[in-house]
C-alpha cells in the first residue's frame, strides 16, 4: 500500500535535498528509501552535470532500485539504473564563441564539463571552486576553453560576484536571449543552457514516458530555477530557506534543508487525510 498520495517525487539537490555539506542526511535518506519501497519514483532534478548527481543517486540507491536523473536543469534525462539517456539537448554551436568572448572581455570565469572534470581557464576563481565542491569534480586548467570544450555541450556556467552576474544575465539575455536561455541558479552562478530547457518541460517529457501526470508528483525546491517545477507538480513544496518569490508560489512550505525539510514534508503528507 502506497502511503504517500503521490507516485513521483522530484527533488532539487543544492539547498533542497542536500545540506550545506552537500550530503543527504540519514533522516531524509530513510524517508526517501521508504517512499521507494512503496513504489514511488524518485527524480533528481538539478542544474548539476550528470556526473555531479550520480553520487546522490547512489546514496538513494537509484542505481539499484530505479529512478531518474534530470541533469543540466533538464537538458539531459538519464535512467539512473541503466544509464540510458532518454533525452538530450545542446547549446547552439554559434552562441559558444560569443559567450567565450564576453567572459574574456569582462574577466568572468567560464567553465564547461569534460567527463568527470570541470574545465576552465580560471581554476582559482572562488566560485569555480564552489562548483567543484558541489559536484565533487576536479578542476582542470585549460589554456583555451573554447578549443578544449567537448563538441555540443549541454551547458556552460559563468561565475562571479552576484552584482556582476546580474548584469551579465541582463546583457547576455539582450544579445542571445532568442537563441538560448540565461538565468542564475545561485546569485554567483549564471547558467548558459539551450532554449526552452527547464525542469518543468523535462519533467513533462519524463512523466509521459513513465505514464504519470503532474498531478501524481510532489516536487521540492528552493531556487528560481525550481519555480516551473513547483508550479507544474500536483504539490509544489518550497524549503524554508527558499527565495521569497519561490516560497510565495509554493503550495506548501517545509523546514529548511538543514532541518530535514524533505523528510518533514513527506511525513506531513503521509499523515494527512486525503
Amino acid at each position: 500500500m502506497n502511503h504517500l498520495p503521490y507516485r513521483a517525487i522530484a527533488l532539487d539537490l543544492d539547498g533542497t535535498l542536500t545540506n550545506h555539506d552537500k550530503v543527504v542526511t540519514p533522516k531524509t535518506r530513510e524517508a526517501l528509501l521508504q517512499a521507494e519501497a512503496e513504489g514511488v519514483v524518485i527524480i533528481l532534478a538539478s542544474g548539476r552535470p550528470t556526473y555531479g548527481i550520480e553520487p546522490v543517486a547512489e546514496c538513494l540507491e537509484l542505481d539499484k532500485r530505479g529512478g531518474y536523473i534530470l541533469s543540466y536543469n533538464g537538458g539531459n534525462i538519464v535512467n539512473a539504473k541503466t544509464g540510458e539517456k532518454l533525452f538530450a539537448q545542446f547549446l547552439p554551436d554559434e552562441v559558444i564563441p560569443i559567450l567565450y568572448r564576453y567572459a574574456k572581455e569582462k574577466n568572468h570565469a567560464l567553465l564547461g564539463y569534460a567527463g568527470n572534470e570541470i574545465i576552465t581557464e580560471m581554476p582559482d576563481d572562488q566560485y569555480v571552486k564552489e562548483e567543484s565542491r558541489i559536484n565533487k569534480m576536479n578542476i582542470r586548467k585549460v589554456e583555451n576553453l573554447f578549443e578544449a570544450l567537448e563538441p555540443h555541450p549541454t551547458k556552460l556556467l559563468m561565475t562571479g560576484d552576484p552584482a556582476d552576474m546580474l548584469k551579465a544575465e541582463n546583457e547576455l539575455s539582450e544579445i542571445l536571449g532568442d537563441r538560448m536561455d540565461i538565468f542564475r541558479s545561485a546569485p554567483f552562478f549564471l547558467e548558459l543552457v539551450p532554449k526552452g530547457i527547464d525542469k518543468a518541460k523535462s519533467l513533462l517529457r519524463l512523466l509521459s514516458k513513465i505514464n504519470l501526470t503532474p498531478a501524481d508528483m510532489i516536487a521540492f525546491g528552493d531556487g528560481y530555477n525550481d519555480l516551473s517545477m513547483l508550479k507544474l507538480a500536483g504539490m509544489g513544496v518550497a524549503m524554508q530557506n527558499a527565495a521569497p518569490e519561490v516560497r510565495a508560489e509554493a503550495d506548501y512550505i517545509t523546514l529548511s534543508n538543514e532541518e530535514d525539510g524533505v523528510a518533514a514534508a513527506l511525513e506531513h503528507f503521509c499523515k494527512k487525510d486525503f
